[in-house]
């Protein structure tokens, strides 16, 4: 399909891969270099569903040895700006990151999995206010931080 952004198209090509999932994460990261620093690993990604992980480790830790509520954020964004620009119709459209509400809602002492997902097929309108819910859970399958990231969303001139 002509219509997938490059993104999706590169998960589809590396996911079946050897190490695809890694070498998919590192693509990301290159684009994105900010997300670098918590080396993010993608999981899983479809239009409408992203899920992506962070381990457990000291670089991404706080001062009480849990990961960082940025770190979390972080991650959060990630998830939801892959999945959208999965899900966004590349030809048409173009978003960006325009809010972001969070709720802490326990120590993260685990490595910590985020799960980005929004209801498609869906009608994508001009000026639109797409809000992502992201939900990240520890490894004992733990809810332990919600966001709500706002994409503007906009048709290409």
């Amino acid at each position: 399909m002509s219509g997938k952004s490059s993104l999706l198209k590169t998960w589809e090509k590396f996911k079946s891969l050897p190490f695809g999932h890694w070498l998919f994460s590192k693509a990301v990261c290159f684009k994105a270099p900010y997300f670098g620093s918590m080396k993010p690993y993608v999981l899983d990604l479809k239009a409408g569903h992203c899920s992506a992980m962070v381990k457990n480790r000291r670089s991404v830790h706080n001062h009480i040895g849990t990961i960082h509520a940025i770190a979390q954020c972080n991650l959060a964004e990630l998830c939801a700006g892959v999945m959208v620009d999965a899900t966004v119709p590349v030809k048409t459209h173009r978003w960006i990151p325009k809010a972001m509400t969070v709720h802490y809602l326990a120590k993260v002492d685990t490595d910590v999995t985020a799960i980005a997902e929004i209801d498609v097929p869906r009608q994508w309108i001009d000026k639109e206010d797409l809000i992502v819910p992201v939900k990240l859970y520890n490894t004992r399958n733990e809810l332990v931080f919600t966001a709500d990231i706002t994409m503007y969303i906009t048709e290409k001139k």
